[in-house]
């Protein structure tokens, strides 16, 4: 049987899509998951550093939204999304997000 991409790469499809929408360019440059496990869940903790291009207002709006994106994930569920770190730079905007995906059982 074969298997589709893993969470971490639906994820980062998912905010590379998203930018798009938003007439923006995203380069994931990093993209790194750790196990996470409460008394009830599992899942991974996802740390991602992107670039989008062009910096601006117009990543602006979109890292205001990042935290509403709706992520199929199949096999998770995406608990949390969020922003932890955004700088600009020669036209760029440097971005630092995190998420949490839990397995279902």
């Amino acid at each position: 049987m074969m298997r589709g991409p893993g969470t971490a790469r639906l994820l980062a499809r998912a905010l590379s899509a998203s930018a798009a929408r938003n007439g923006l360019v995203v380069a994931i440059e990093e993209h790194g998951a750790m196990p996470w496990h409460s008394a009830t869940f599992s899942g991974y903790r996802h740390a991602l550093t992107l670039t989008a291009t062009p910096a601006g207002a117009l990543a602006n709006r979109w890292l205001a939204t990042i935290g509403t994106l709706d992520v199929p994930l199949p096999g998770a569920l995406l608990a949390d999304l969020s922003v932890t770190g955004a700088v600009k730079r020669r036209g760029e905007c440097c971005v630092e997000v995190e998420a949490l995906t839990v397995a279902y059982a």
